[in-house]
């Protein structure tokens, strides 16, 4: 949630801050704001509304400085106002301060700050960190040293940057919420998320839980919280800044829909081998897994259902396997021990509720690997082991590329799994493999072809919209319910096909269209329960192939090629994906930016 760009460097910042906010927008759009050094002080614009608002606002009042934060807001504390907007200050203008995370015990340190005289002007809890550090340097102390007895009292999670007036410095600190900096030549970086700043430079160093980065014009700093020096490694970003603009694209969404055929083709390229009917993940060996016994998969949101697609084809393959919501696995976690891999599924790596399961289990001595599309993630450093899904960017806040990218890496975790754990690989690699080398070219044929704007506009104004499948359909369903409901506001709910009549079909009329997944698996039943919504007035879109007998049922088809019945829930996934995006775009949603979420949830 948020977003935090800072630049330090011999060039005026407010170009490089503008543009890393417009990057981040996909992680908050409530305000937005940035400070900088202008030679006699810091000087802030900010205010509620998006990042275009801001930067007129700036073309107005223009700002000058070489070292500068910004930041755009997704609310935790206190509505979206001119007042709640990032930067934060001291009451004198001394201290700026951009903050992501919750600071679970501000309510204690402003009732103190209140005490001694300080006056407040927002509802953040963001406002007690400029406080502190003014009452620190109000005692005496040194810049650094008033920052790091500050940062020392917070308690909850954080990523902050700290201007301080005159000195031509940014002191950052994380925990529990990321930060990265970024490093080209005499210009350095700080930002939540890489890309922000991609187009100036690739080089870039992640903070760990606990870090301090203090950045200078000569350079930056890394220490703990008590000032010792820590060693963090520059990594090269693999990812082409182009990934992160629209392109020829109306929305990043469409954009990344249409990306998923060079997406699925990076996610499978040089893990398969149809000649010798192998599987071959980078770091998994043979027996990386030995001793493994059960698998639960952590997860939230849209990598929830990527878990579930995975954890299904596990159990079809014998091996014992859960997909587990991460919000809820401190309360009700099933036992694990030294025989359980447990793996977490997060997109960005960064998932608050995803690392604090991940860290659970690591505390009760489960192995541990995760899935994710950040190298250098939290996620991906804490975890035992990382599997990186390669779609590259994800700009668009409703996850679709990732998705398709996170369930074929899941299935090919399930198949490489079973060769430990079972002996022998249950799996027809024979017919599989082939079919998911030819994955990307039935996925382009698709896009080209496909008939959801006219399925869309077909049903648009319905009542209610519900999506239901058998097998690795059910988590299909699910998904389409929720890319349907993120972005164009209108009510859906996926359901296991067989619970249509154990309740929701009291919810069907004819204003209640159901997109019926069939996967090629028990997919007589799937029809049955679609006919049973159809005879009470419901109209049916069959999304399969067009030589399936479901075609001559349904009162619309979404067609998709003939594939394994393992893939075939990728590509309906991909026409549901489109049938959502249309209907928003129908209702002039603003479809990259849905009200209320952002695309990345650090925050528990």
């Amino acid at each position: 949630m948020c977003g935090i760009i800072g630049h330090v460097g011999d060039s005026d910042a407010i170009d490089t801050l503008i543009t890393g906010l417009e990057n981040l927008e996909y992680r908050g759009y409530d305000s937005a704001g940035v400070a900088v050094q202008n030679g006699s002080g810091i000087a802030i614009q900010k205010r509620s509304g998006r990042v275009s608002e801001l930067k007129e606002s700036i073309e107005d009042r223009p700002l000058k400085g070489r070292v500068g934060i910004g930041h755009t807001r997704w609310s935790t504390h206190g509505p979206p106002t001119d007042e709640n907007a990032h930067p934060h200050t001291n009451s004198t203008t001394d201290v700026a301060v951009v903050h992501n995370g919750i600071i679970e015990n501000y309510a204690e340190l402003k009732a103190r700050l209140e005490r001694k005289g300080h006056e407040f002007t927002s509802d953040t809890d963001t406002e007690v960190i400029p406080h502190l550090i003014q009452q620190y340097l109000d005692e005496g102390v040194e810049n650094e040293t008033a920052f790091r007895r500050a940062i020392d009292e917070l308690e909850g999670s954080y990523a902050v940057a700290v201007m301080v007036s005159g000195e031509h410095a940014l002191y950052a600190a994380r925990r529990g919420s990321p930060l990265v900096v970024g490093v080209e030549d005499d210009e350095f970086f700080l930002a939540s998320d890489v890309p922000a700043f991609l187009e100036y430079t690739d080089e870039v160093v992640y903070l760990e839980d606990g870090d301090v980065a203090i950045v200078r014009p000569d350079g930056v700093e890394f220490t703990d919280l008590g000032g010792n020096p820590v060693s963090r490694d520059l990594e090269t970003v693999n990812w082409d800044p182009e990934q992160t603009g629209k392109g020829e694209y109306d929305h990043f969404m469409l954009k990344e829909i249409f990306e998923q055929p060079t997406s699925l083709a990076q996610a499978i390229e040089g893990r398969t081998d149809p000649e010798t009917e192998a599987v071959h993940l980078e770091g998994f060996g043979p027996g990386t897994f030995d001793g493994v016994e059960t698998v639960q998969l952590i997860a939230c949101g849209t990598s929830y259902h990527a878990a579930l697609y995975g954890s299904l084809v596990l159990n079809q393959a014998g091996i014992p396997s859960r997909a587990l919501l991460a919000n809820e696995y401190s309360v009700c976690a099933p036992p694990v021990d030294e025989e359980t891999l447990v793996v977490a599924v997060s997109q960005s790596g960064e998932t608050a509720d995803t690392l604090s399961a991940l860290r659970e289990a690591t505390a009760e001595g489960a192995q541990t690997l995760t899935v994710t599309n950040v190298m250098g993630s939290t996620a991906a450093r804490e975890a035992d082991d990382s599997l990186l899904i390669r779609a590259g960017p994800e700009i668009g806040v409703a996850a679709t590329k990732t998705f398709s990218s996170q369930a074929v890496v899941l299935e090919l975790l399930a198949h490489r799994l079973t060769c430990d754990v079972l002996g022998t690989s249950p799996f027809d690699l024979e017919s599989f493999l082939p079919e998911l080398d030819r994955l990307p070219g039935r996925l382009e044929g698709l896009l080209e072809s496909t008939d959801a704007r006219a399925i869309a506009r077909r049903y648009q104004g319905s009542q209610s919209y519900f999506f239901i499948g058998r097998g690795l359909g059910y988590p299909v369903a699910l998904e389409g319910a929720l890319k349907f409901k993120e972005i164009t506001y209108e009510h859906a709910e996926g359901f296991a096909s067989g619970e249509l009549k154990h309740g929701p079909l009291a919810l069907v009329t004819p204003e209640t269209p159901v997109f019926a997944v069939f996967t090629g698996q028990e997919d007589e039943k799937t029809l049955k329960n679609a006919e049973e919504a159809q005879t009470r007035g419901a109209p049916v879109v069959a999304v399969c192939p067009d030589d399936h007998r479901a075609t001559e049922v349904a009162d619309a088809h979404l067609e998709i090629p003939p594939t394994n019945p393992e893939l075939a829930g990728l590509l309906a996934n991909v026409q549901l994906q489109l049938v959502s995006y249309h209907a928003a775009d129908l209702l002039g949603r603003p479809i990259d930016k849905p009200r209320n979420l952002a695309k990345s949830v650090t925050v528990e």
